[in-house]
């Protein structure tokens, strides 16, 4: 089975997923520690999509006033 590739948009759903369990105070104490490193590793995956992104559109942005 071939992983699928993670968005932007569904790595702010599961952190949204996961702040939801925690605010719920259901949480197992061992699922409460699983939870917040995912939640931290989403963190560090949305970051990194944005700088990739701001770098980017400058990049593009950079070639049109080049180009004019």
């Amino acid at each position: 089975m071939t992983k699928k590739k993670l968005t932007y948009k569904a790595a702010v759903e599961e952190i949204e997923q996961i702040m939801l369990k925690l605010e719920s105070e259901n949480i197992d104490i061992d699922e409460l520690s699983k939870s917040v490193k995912r939640a931290g590793e989403l963190i560090t995956f949305c970051k990194t999509q944005l700088r990739n992104t701001e770098k980017e559109i400058e990049h593009i942005l950079g070639e049109m006033n080049n180009n004019e």
